[in-house]
């Protein structure tokens, strides 16, 4: 086998940034390229039924081990991780290099060096070894650490026949940055019963609740006048977005909020007097406070409407919906992965995630979809890091809950 953090340096040094901007799926180039080259190495290990589809969906089996009849009553576990990075910040990190841990800053290059200031959980880390860029890029271990995971994860099994296994399916997605993972998925091409996202942080970190998404777009037409002569005539569009924005709840925006705290965030705002156009998005774990955050929006539009006369138009669009809707019918899914990391000796820390994953979307389109551990941190910036420890831990994870399905 070769090691999983010399799979996560190759997979690094491609940049797959997406891009919201392109139209096509894969959103770049450089996605095609990393999925060509995973699909090559599935077919060179062993997996069978590897197919690339016209949207840069890789899929591929790892084969039953059990006796037919047997194989027929474990359900088909699928295993799922994202090929693109975050276009927050350049991708292709092509200078990689491992760096163990002794509590003193470590010094990546390009003026930036990891230190507690920017990484609280350094101290924790001493004695670990880290997989570091060199301060230009960020690392891409969301997701490629999970993508070396997951194959690791594979070629063991193929080299270990003896151990019995139901049918698995292992799937590889463009575009997760960028919310579009999903929105091609062929769930029944893939063929699964029922899968896992591997795409989390930190060592034993698990999650099958996420927040419920909305984006909320607003359109704001003013009065343009010259200013000398703009009593009673002039209303500007950016004043009239910045008294929107203001009667919203300061406590509700993302800086004061945790746990299971939703929020209003301000994407972006741009225009002139005359026109103003404004992007919001709306994050709750709770579907009732998520729909009473949705509604509020629409009363301070409404409100501004009758008071200026309709100045301002709103468009509120559902993004995805918290997994933990559809996962907790699925009590194998959390139980079986809760065993498998304590069997191997993994701390175990159930948490809300404050954001998405591909599984969001999946759990809701017929494929409950938690998210496992890949053991990175400081993803989408140049201070990212992969522990090798951790990803090592996640390989045999992965490989204990594979033997424990296929025990049940």
């Amino acid at each position: 086998m070769e090691p999983v953090v010399e799979k996560l340096k190759r997979y690094a040094a491609l940049d797959t940034q997406s891009d919201a901007d392109s139209e096509s799926c894969p959103s770049t180039e450089g996605q095609w390229a990393l999925a060509r080259m995973l699909k090559q190495e599935m077919e060179d290990m062993g997996l069978v039924d590897v197919t690339l589809d016209e949207n840069g969906y890789l899929f591929g089996t790892l084969p039953s081990t059990l006796p037919e009849e047997q194989a027929k009553k474990v359900p088909v576990l699928g295993f799922l991780s994202h090929m693109d990075t975050a276009p927050d910040f350049k991708g292709g990190a092509k200078n990689t290099r491992i760096v163990k841990v002794d509590g003193s800053p470590i010094e990546l290059g390009h003026g930036r060096s990891l230190t507690e200031k920017n990484f609280p959980q350094l101290p924790s880390l001493v004695g670990e070894e880290l997989l570091v860029t060199d301060g230009s890029t960020l690392l891409g271990a969301d997701d490629k650490a999970g993508i070396s995971e997951i194959l690791c994860a594979m070629e063991y099994l193929l080299e270990h026949p003896e151990i019995q296994h139901g049918k698995i399916r292992i799937g590889f997605t463009p575009d997760e940055e960028i919310g579009r993972g999903p929105h091609r998925f062929d769930v029944k091409a893939f063929g699964a019963d029922m899968a896992y996202t591997v795409d989390g942080g930190e060592l034993g970190e698990f999650s099958y609740e996420t927040f419920n998404a909305a984006s909320a777009k607003v359109v704001i037409d003013g009065e343009s006048i010259h200013p000398g002569s703009a009593k009673d005539i002039m209303i500007n569009a950016l004043l009239l977005g910045m008294e929107m924005n203001a009667m919203l709840p300061v406590q509700m925006r993302p800086e004061y909020t945790e746990n299971r705290e939703g929020f209003f965030l301000l994407e972006s705002m741009e225009g002139n007097l005359a026109h103003a156009e404004m992007e919001y998005i709306i994050r709750d774990h709770d579907k009732e406070k998520f729909e009473t955050k949705k509604a509020m929006l629409q009363k301070i539009a409404d409100f501004l409407n009758e008071k200026y006369g309709k100045r301002i138009s709103l468009t509120i669009e559902d993004s995805y919906y918290n997994m933990l809707e559809v996962i907790e019918k699925y009590p194998v899914l959390i139980d079986t992965a809760i065993a498998a990391m304590k069997a191997v000796g993994v701390p175990v820390h159930v948490e809300p995630t404050r954001g998405g994953t591909d599984g969001s979307q999946l759990s809701f389109m017929g494929l409950p979809t938690p998210n496992l551990f890949v053991g990175g941190m400081n993803f989408h910036g140049p201070y990212e890091v992969a522990v090798i420890g951790w990803m090592e831990k996640a390989v045999r994870v992965i490989v204990e809950m594979i033997k424990r399905f296929g025990e049940q």
